[in-house]
């Protein structure tokens, strides 16, 4: 009988002692046993091992070490996919696609496939951060919403499957929408060629049954489309943004980016008596450069505001300026009048008066064909300004960065890097 007295070493070395010569295969495992067991803390050694990591962020760990990275859905301005696929459909014996997606952004499509633009396409994608589905078939044309906000920014499985006349979509294993009587067997589709392409159309914007903005600002993970083996080719262009980083609602300008509206597309100003107003919300800003300018490409700068050593400064053309210190979070208002311009950020308050002479031209500049609002970077201008802006409000309307006349393709149009360091370095 074992002595209780004993330590743990001394356990050991007897019931070593105990096997004696030859080792059978039973004493090599119970020698292994307890040199585990003398490495270990001497203080309850069971389940020590399951403690330290559970099985589940085990799952996660394995899964994490698998998965090639996000793909980030945007390509910049305009409709241009970040991938297409090609598929033969005589070969496809699966016919659902599953992926998983987080988004900012309540506006743009996940993908589109088809085998023919004219007659046979089908598109998923958000409108007022819900799915949105539009077909146009042989047997069906249709546009429908369902389902819940998928604009949380956290991760959302989806997954879209064709069964016998019906397609059906699942968001987070739950079932939002069954359309019956909508399609036919993929393997029997007139053209056997299908197309699926990643964030983007492969037609005019203005031939979806219910247009939208293209342009999706979202991170797509975990994806597995159709059937692999009937897989022909995939094309891929260069992602621009890293979708390891951590981001938050806003918009956020690297340095040297920039984004231009037009002034007559934004909200007008009031008629009698005349005013405007832009109001901006920033989280982060750091470096120097234009944050804001109203005028033409010609001139740019009629009136501007330039960010410099945390604070924001106010000009006329080339005339001196007047300087506000920046707090982040409070909202940042410009106000003008044909005499002069209101800049204020909670009390603190600054006034530029504007020339006589120069009354006109501000009326002016609304009607002028290229008047523009500029934000970030002027054309030609060394900025080293970056910024994220939680909103932008012309006449306490918000304006929608995908709705730009143009913009830098690296602008994050509906996320922000949580901290400052993240996100900024960007070549252009």
């Amino acid at each position: 009988m074992e002595d209780p007295g004993l330590s743990e070493p001394h356990r050991g070395r007897r019931l070593i002692m105990e096997c004696g010569g030859p080792l059978t295969k039973s004493c090599r495992l119970l020698l292994l046993l307890l040199l585990l067991l003398l490495l270990l803390p001497p203080h309850n050694y069971q389940g020590w091992a399951l403690r330290q990591i559970p099985p589940t962020q085990v799952q996660e760990q394995d899964r994490g070490i698998q998965d090639p990275p996000a793909v980030h859905l945007s390509n910049g301005p305009g409709q241009e996919p970040v991938s297409i696929m090609t598929f033969n459909l005589s070969k496809i014996t699966k016919s659902s696609s599953s992926f998983e997606f987080r988004t900012w952004d309540p506006e743009g499509v996940i993908f589109y496939g088809d085998t023919n633009p004219k007659d046979d396409w089908f598109m998923l994608g958000l409108r007022d951060g819900r799915p949105e589905i539009q077909m146009h078939n042989l047997w069906a044309q249709l546009t429908v919403g369902a389902g819940p906000r998928l604009d949380d920014g956290r991760w959302h499985q989806v997954e879209v499957k064709i069964s016998g006349d019906s397609v059906l979509l699942w968001v987070d294993k739950e079932e939002v929408l069954h359309l019956r009587q909508v399609s036919g067997p993929l393997a029997k589709k007139p053209q056997p060629i299908m197309r699926i392409a990643l964030g983007g159309l492969l037609f005019p914007a203005s031939d979806l049954r219910l247009p939208l903005v293209p342009a999706l600002d979202a991170c797509l993970r975990r994806d597995n489309w159709l059937d692999q083996q009937a897989q022909i080719s995939v094309s891929a262009s260069t992602s621009l943004r890293n979708c390891s980083i951590e981001s938050q609602p806003g918009a956020f300008f690297p340095s040297g980016t920039r984004a231009e509206f037009n002034l007559q597309d934004i909200p007008q100003p009031n008629a009698e008596p005349w005013a405007f107003s832009l109001d901006l919300e920033l989280q982060l800003a750091a470096g120097s450069g234009h944050l804001l300018a109203l005028g033409t490409p010609e001139n740019t700068s009629w009136l501007s505001l330039h960010l410099q050593d945390q604070k924001v400064v106010l000009s006329h053309g080339s005339g001196p300026g007047l300087d506000l210190p920046l707090v982040l979070g409070l909202p940042l208002q410009l106000k003008l009048d044909v005499s002069r311009v209101l800049l204020s950020q909670g009390p603190n308050k600054k006034i530029l008066a504007l020339p006589p002479e120069d009354h006109g031209s501000l009326l002016n500049l609304w009607t002028h064909p290229q008047g523009r609002l500029f934000l970030g970077a002027l054309p030609g201008e060394a900025s080293s300004a970056s910024f994220c802006l939680d909103g932008l409000w012309a006449q306490d309307q918000r304006l929608d960065m995908d709705r730009a006349l143009s913009r830098s393709q690296d602008i994050w149009t509906h996320s922000c890097p949580q901290s400052p360091g993240n996100g900024t370095k960007t070549t252009h």
